[in-house]
């Protein structure tokens, strides 16, 4: 069927819905795509560890999948506390296949929605494979824990090398380039920061800074502007994701995308699987249908990227029509009806 597909001008594409409202989020894409003829065939599959619906087996289906399409469009896996066998969550596992080692979210304000800090417009720079979330852990004795932070020169030199080419395409110019560390960490943080300031060494027309991570996230808060791009590891990254997202609306209106040297994947921005509205109509497509804009653009579909990103943000700029989150009473589907028809005016009519 794909390559059928493909011999009629549709790209194929791996989707995989994760947990929470991901699902429904999914739907919400396909219901968009559908309206718009977007030439897009996704190969779906199901990966899910609080679904029973995780394996070895599966997870290689996924990768094969890949291996084909190159691109996939994903939901948050979540990743139950439960220990059952291996340390590694698939969601840790499919990145480290697929070697997805930078994560990219820009971070911008939506016109027409106001927060305490508008015209926003900065990019996060994420390398996602190493640091605290390398799974290495381990009881020495009992009742003691000791976990691994693993740093290493060549990917840290890689994601400051990405930094410089900047690889979100909606991304901002490269300004100031701002490295956030730990100081207490000296030998780790220590040597991703000299990674980074080698790298900066090499182009000189970008600003380089360095900012301790704590201090980073109260700067964020009290004078985001002063930001252009944000590079760091892994778990400073991770937290940072989130507290940008919560000063543009939160985390169901920020697209985000990771990148290895083969593949290019588009999630949300802030991965949270939102399980308590599950079932109930109420989350926000908008970052889900963003970053499925950025992957149209990923694949070259120009057109019907800038279709559905300019149908997303009339829906939010005129304000009738806005979830829970964003402060209205809308549910997910008049959202969605809401983009179709700024699509096509007469769609469905």
């Amino acid at each position: 069927q794909s390559h059928n597909a493909k011999a009629e001008g549709t790209f194929q594409v791996t989707m995989l819905p994760g947990d929470g409202v991901g699902p429904e989020l999914m739907h919400s894409v396909k219901e968009v795509f559908k309206a718009g003829g977007v030439p897009v065939l996704f190969d779906e599959h199901h990966l899910s560890e609080v679904q029973n619906t995780a394996s070895e087996e599966k997870l290689d289906r996924v990768v094969d999948s890949m291996k084909e399409s190159k691109v996939a469009l994903i939901g948050k896996i979540h990743t139950p506390m439960e220990y059952k066998g291996d340390l590694a969550s698939y969601d840790m596992r499919l990145r480290r296949k697929l070697d997805l080692f930078a994560n990219v979210v820009h971070v911008k304000s939506l016109p027409g929605y106001q927060t305490r800090h508008n015209n926003l417009d900065l990019v996060i720079i994420r390398e996602q494979t190493e640091g605290e979330y390398s799974s290495l852990e381990h009881e020495s004795v009992k009742g003691v824990i000791e976990c691994l932070k693993i740093i290493t020169r060549a990917k840290s030199q890689r994601i400051a090398k990405l930094a410089k080419k900047n690889p979100s395409p909606q991304g901002p110019a490269l300004g100031t380039a701002r490295i956030a560390f730990c100081r207490e960490r000296k030998l780790g943080d220590g040597l991703f920061l000299q990674c980074c300031k080698e790298v900066a060494e090499l182009y000189p027309k970008i600003k380089f800074d360095t900012m301790i991570i704590d201090n980073c996230c109260m700067q964020l808060v009290q004078n985001p502007y002063q930001f252009d791009v944000l590079v760091m590891p892994n778990l400073y990254g991770n937290i940072v994701d989130n507290l940008a997202a919560g000063l543009v609306g939160g985390a169901g209106v920020v697209p985000g995308e990771s990148y290895s040297a083969e593949y290019a994947v588009f999630e949300m921005g802030a991965r949270h699987p939102f399980a308590q509205a599950v079932g109930r109509n109420i989350a926000n497509p908008t970052a889900m249908l963003l970053s499925a804009s950025n992957m149209l653009r990923h694949l070259n579909l120009e057109y019907h990227s800038n279709m559905i990103s300019d149908a997303v943000k009339k829906v939010i700029k005129g304000g009738k029509v806005r979830t829970r989150d964003l402060g209205g009473y809308s549910t997910t589907s008049d959202f969605v009806k809401s983009v179709i028809d700024n699509l096509h005016p007469h769609y469905g009519a």
